[in-house]
């Protein structure tokens, strides 16, 4: 006899050896309104076919956890890639981004609507008959002449740089896929979900996290789809649509033309971005992004291009303009909420601001931190013919920070790290995924944090960024990818160490598991070649410029 630990009702109870996490499930009659979708065993998230030989903690997820709704997002997927191989076999389906709270799937051939009317139908006829996911674990060999087989040559190439000695793949009444985490036990677990054309392909529409119940409100992202169908024609004209390919090219010696031709790409859109602010004559660059989208190499860089224009940056920091400590908000628990726009001092913002345009001289503070006071020190700002203000900060695209400033002086930026590369063509890497490596890296460089503390700080972080943040990215002129096509494999041999060190015994654990399942995948790369200027160097460190 085993024992199994319940952390949900906090109950231990006797099972034998080999009874599966369905099993356990069942047996416990947990009450889960919004039903189980899988466990964290030991504080790793396991498929519920897992079964159990030792004893064990397991703590079961729904749809409301991370975890749990990639999960759900992977089999409703799954579902969707063998309805589409069934209704358009030979023609290929590319799971390509997260976009306007679904996820964005194309084909070859765009489809019309009373075909997207017919894969819907389908679809709900096998959530409806409650189909098995089996699970198959083989050598990779063997895996890859599957793949190679139904002529899935994107699966080939990424287990063909796979070093490891087995693998595994999924069955769904006689279509196999890969994932590189779990899916749940059967079809009739999906509970929720919607298709609509978008684009030139579909959109996948899921459950909101909140309220399971409810599909998640469809939010407009024009911009942000153009951003990442502009990187992914760069991964296709370079021929590193995928990390298979990817892998490939730097085993065959490529790595360093990689590096530099994604430089170069980079170099090209900050100078035409500072082209149309130079053309639009400008007198106020506002620099906005989540959290590590790499917004302060950025307004170096772009200042660079500016000098180059024939202009004079001056960069100011929203930092300088928090109101004093006493006043900030707060959140729910008591803790200062410096997420919240209402930490800056909005009012005084504006006023400064509207000074300087106005052609006065004026004071421009230094907040003090350690204090948690403005201070002023004999810094004075008046604007010449040729300077352009740069601003950058959190909020720097929400309309509440310069209510006072004329559309006409302003010029937008939201730069975030959108990684279009995919794993293969059903597998796609999270851009908050790379936005966390580079947090994580960053904080241990200049912040002496463990990756176990960035991972527990991560999800109040992204909170605040869909609060204050991503309402406000489509108020951009221009949208800057900040992301670059072989910082993965970079950030692999940095990152790599500091998961594994993440104790077993910490809710953490988890998280750092599901990161390094993925890494595992990627070939990495020096950053020895990396140039000094490059976004990368922000979190690696080596950079040409003062933070």
């Amino acid at each position: 006899m085993i024992r199994v630990f319940c952390k949900n009702n906090g109950v231990t109870k006797e099972f034998h050896s080999g009874v599966s996490l369905c099993e356990v499930y069942e047996a416990l009659e947990l009450d889960m309104p919004y039903g189980v979708i899988a466990a964290r065993v030991n504080n790793v998230t396991e498929g519920l076919a897992l079964r159990l030989n030792r004893h064990k903690d397991v703590e079961f997820i729904d749809v409301r956890s991370d975890d749990g709704m990639r999960i759900y997002v992977r089999s409703l997927t799954f579902i969707f890639m063998k309805v589409m191989n069934e209704m358009f076999p030979g023609k290929t389906v590319r799971f390509e981004n997260a976009i306007s709270k679904g996820y964005y799937c194309r084909m070859d051939v765009p489809m019309s609507e009373e075909q997207v009317d017919m894969v819907r139908e389908k679809m709900r006829l096998i959530i409806n008959s409650n189909i098995p996911f089996k699970r198959v674990e083989c050598h990779t060999a063997d895996a890859i002449e599957v793949f190679e087989r139904i002529g899935r040559k994107d699966k080939v190439r990424l287990l063909e740089t796979y070093d490891r000695l087995y693998t595994s793949y999924y069955e769904l009444d006689g279509y196999v896929d890969s994932y590189y985490n779990g899916l749940v036990p059967s079809t009739g677990y999906i509970t929720l979900f919607e298709i609509e054309k978008y684009d030139d392909g579909v959109l996948l529409r899921v459950p909101n996290k909140e309220c399971p119940s409810e599909l998640e409100d469809k939010v407009p992202q024009e911009k942000l789809h153009e951003l990442f169908e502009e990187r992914l024609q760069w991964h296709q004209k370079m021929g590193v649509e995928t990390i298979g390919d990817f892998n490939k090219a730097v085993r065959a010696g490529y790595g360093i033309d990689l590096v530099n031709v994604s430089e170069v790409l980079q170099e090209r859109r900050l100078s035409q971005i500072a082209d149309e602010v130079s053309q639009r004559n400008a007198k106020v660059v506002l620099i906005a992004g989540p959290s590590s989208s790499g917004k302060t190499t950025f307004s170096k860089r772009l200042s660079i291009q500016l000098i180059a224009c024939g202009l004079k940056p001056y960069a100011i920091s929203l930092d300088d303009y928090f109101v004093n400590r006493t006043h900030t908000p707060r959140k729910p628990d008591g803790d200062y909420d410096f997420e919240s726009i209402y930490s800056i001092d909005l009012p005084f913002f504006n006023e400064s601001l509207s000074r300087i345009l106005n052609g006065e001289e004026v004071d421009v503070p230094t907040y003090n931190f350690k204090t948690g006071e403005r201070e002023f020190n004999g810094k004075r700002l008046k604007l010449t013919p040729q300077m352009v203000l740069v601003i950058e900060g959190t909020h720097a695209l929400n309309p509440m920070l310069t209510s006072q400033i004329a559309d006409s002086d302003k010029f937008r930026i939201y730069v975030s790290a959108l990684t279009s590369i995919k794993l293969d063509y059903h597998n796609y890497i999270s851009t908050s995924d790379n936005r966390l490596l580079r947090r994580m890296i960053r904080d241990a460089k200049y912040r002496g944090y463990s990756a176990q503390e960035t991972i527990m700080r991560w999800p109040d972080v992204r909170r605040g960024e869909e609060k204050w943040i991503f309402p406000y990215q489509e108020n951009a002129d221009v949208m800057f990818n900040s992301s670059l096509f072989y910082e993965l494999a970079v950030f692999k041999a940095q990152a790599e160490p500091m998961l594994r060190a993440v104790p077993e015994n910490c809710a953490e654990y988890s998280e750092a598991q599901r990161l390094l399942r993925f890494l595992d995948y990627i070939v990495p790369l020096q950053d020895k070649e990396l140039p000094p200027t490059s976004l990368a160097r922000e979190f690696l460190g080596g950079s040409s410029f003062k933070y």
